[in-house]
């Protein structure tokens, strides 16, 4: 009984970061947009941050309630679900994926860069403080190279932000907290239950959970004939979950960086991203890729299932 009431709190929970984060994000767009931003530096900024604030908010919280494995186990798992899931998903469901732009330019130099600077840094068990403040550069770097040359629109294409737009800001940031402490709490009770380390629900159901907002964005871009969207989307989150979610809580506290994900998961991370960065390289994801990616996550959950077992 007390495991389906922690269960139920933890969809619950997640269901309400999810929806708080996308209010966040639509009324952060508009204020945004209000003000005279590029759309596309909104896009890059705000949209990046949105899609990856479950996994900050879930993150930040477990460093303060004490459970800071869970933060490297979300990162890692978010980033897998959403190179082998939401990708390999997405190319199924359109047969290929035709990328409108190169990603050699900027996103795969940098998606490859964080996973192997992640891997590097962490490989003795520890993220230092100096560590994350690369991190941090690294996201920086990114923004710049992303935003060069971004032009403001028009006064006459500005809308206008309203106060509901200030009041959905401030009321989703504090749903989002209360809804994260939540998940954390179900997911430490949960892990009791079961006996289970909460880094492999971390890499599991928390991971699929707050991933949800890329599978959502990118099969509908999928379904409207913009699958390059999709692979945009997945990357630029990634990018920010290894450079962000995983810097930030270590200002909170030190993280605890589980064994079993140094030496299994990470390095399937860093196998999926070079893999991506292969399958790209003609500005093109077939199905039969996909395919692959679905299998290639597929081994992943079973890896999971037989360390939890």
């Amino acid at each position: 009984m007390e495991l389906t009431i922690q269960i139920a709190i933890f969809l619950a929970a997640i269901g309400a970061l999810l929806w708080s984060s996308d209010r966040f994000v639509e009324a952060a767009e508009r204020i945004g947009l209000s003000l005279g931003i590029s759309p596309f530096i909104i896009g890059v900024t705000i949209v990046a941050f949105g899609t990856s604030l479950p996994e900050l908010s879930t993150s930040i919280v477990s460093v303060l309630e004490g459970a800071s494995q869970i933060v490297v186990g979300n990162v890692v798992g978010s980033n897998i679900t959403n190179i082998a899931l939401v990708l390999g998903l997405t190319a199924v469901v359109v047969k290929n994926i035709d990328l409108e732009y190169n990603l050699w330019h900027i996103d795969i130099p940098f998606l490859w860069g964080s996973a192997f600077l992640l891997y590097f840094t962490v490989m003795d068990g520890d993220l230092t403080l100096f560590e994350s403040a690369l991190f941090i550069g690294g996201i920086i770097i990114f923004l710049a190279y992303s935003l060069k040359d971004q032009d403001k629109p028009d006064k006459e294409d500005r809308p206008k932000a309203g106060v509901s737009d200030y009041v959905y800001l401030v009321a989703g940031g504090a749903v989002v907290s209360i809804s994260a402490t939540y998940v954390i709490d179900a997911i430490t009770n949960i892990s009791v239950i079961l006996n289970i380390a909460p880094s492999v629900i971390a890499l599991s159901a928390v991971a699929v959970g707050t991933s949800l907002p890329e599978v959502t964005v990118s099969l509908a871009a999928a379904r409207k004939g913009k699958a390059s969207i999709a692979v945009g989307n997945a990357l630029g989150s990634n990018i920010f979950n290894t450079f962000v979610v995983m810097a930030i809580p270590r200002w909170f506290g030190p993280l605890s960086i589980p064994q079993s994900i140094i030496d299994v998961y990470l390095p399937l991370m860093i196998v999926m991203t070079v893999l991506l960065g292969v399958m790209s390289n003609n500005r093109k994801i077939t199905r039969w890729e996909g395919y692959v990616l679905l299998l290639f996550y597929a081994w992943y959950f079973s890896a999971i299932i037989q360390e939890a077992g």
